[in-house]
């Protein structure tokens, strides 16, 4: 496994690769990422993953500067699960200068997790195109992506971006990895105190309940959302939002709408966790 730092040694290191698949990640790797990989790995000869957290989607105040940076454990977790190529750059390499030019994304981006983080999906495409750039530059036979379902706003977002601007790219989506008790896999859990961690799986289980509710019919989604909300916040988180949307343009679903998506995000004690259960009906 090698790991590189610099686009022109990226770039030559994949020259004359007749397949490429690439996952984007800001490191701090955990089993989900992982999985991502393997699924990577059954696409295509040579599997490049890049470390990056990337400072034009962290809002001025989020957690860029506190984000972890654990390139020599990733690295470990990388080369055990067959990565061929790490890409890490500094800031200075993949922003030589200010980045004045920005992917406008669509108004759905100014919903849901954009609604409280401005801006947040604009750095998230912008990087994204900048790497698909990098990573994809010879025009390879077989160039796959891969994203996992968790960040579901995000992979919406990104699979618009290559079929808005014609891009010769497969994106392929990883399920959701969880831990034992339902909590969906995050790297920051690692903020969690061990009391916060003990009740994050309430998040989790208020989708659940929204879920088995529309199984049994009831399609007051509204009313579903609200009930979850308050539940939640009696319990001591604050909700950025839950919404059932349809799973296909994340809209507010039509009224013979089959396949939805229950999205939520919220806060315990300072750690914001997002979660998200498809269902079809």
């Amino acid at each position: 496994m090698q790991t590189i730092h610099t686009v022109a040694a990226l770039r030559a290191a994949l020259k004359n690769q007749a397949s490429i698949a690439f996952v984007p990640t800001m490191g701090n790797l955990h089993a989900g990422h992982i999985h991502l990989v393997e699924i990577a790995r059954q696409h295509a000869e040579c599997v490049v993953v890049s470390i990056f957290v990337n400072p034009l989607q962290f809002g001025p105040n989020e957690d860029l500067a506190s984000y972890p940076r654990t390139l020599k454990a990733d690295r470990e977790k990388l080369e055990t699960a067959g990565t061929d190529i790490v890409f890490a750059p500094n800031t200075g390499e993949m922003y030589p200068e200010t980045q004045t030019m920005t992917i406008t994304p669509p108004p759905i981006a100014s919903e849901l997790c954009g609604a409280s983080r401005p801006g947040h999906f604009a750095g998230v495409a912008t990087i994204v195109m900048k790497l698909f750039n990098i990573v994809f530059f010879n025009g390879s036979a077989r160039q796959v992506a891969v994203f996992g379902k968790k960040d579901f706003q995000q992979l919406f977002i990104i699979k618009e971006l290559v079929k808005q601007f014609n891009l010769p790219i497969e994106i392929i989506a990883g399920e959701t990895v969880r831990e034992a008790d339902g909590l969906a896999m995050s790297s920051r859990n690692g903020y969690l105190s061990a009391q916060e961690r003990a009740s994050a799986t309430q998040l989790n289980s208020a989708l659940q309940s929204i879920v088995d509710a529309i199984k049994s019919g009831n399609k007051s989604f509204p009313a579903l959302e609200t009930t979850a909300i308050q539940q939640l916040c009696e319990a001591g988180w604050q909700v950025d939002y839950i919404a059932v949307r349809s799973a296909k343009t994340l809209l507010i679903p039509k009224e013979n709408e089959r396949d939805l998506v229950v999205l939520a995000a919220a806060k315990i004690g300072t750690t914001r966790l997002i979660d998200n259960l498809t269902i079809t009906i």
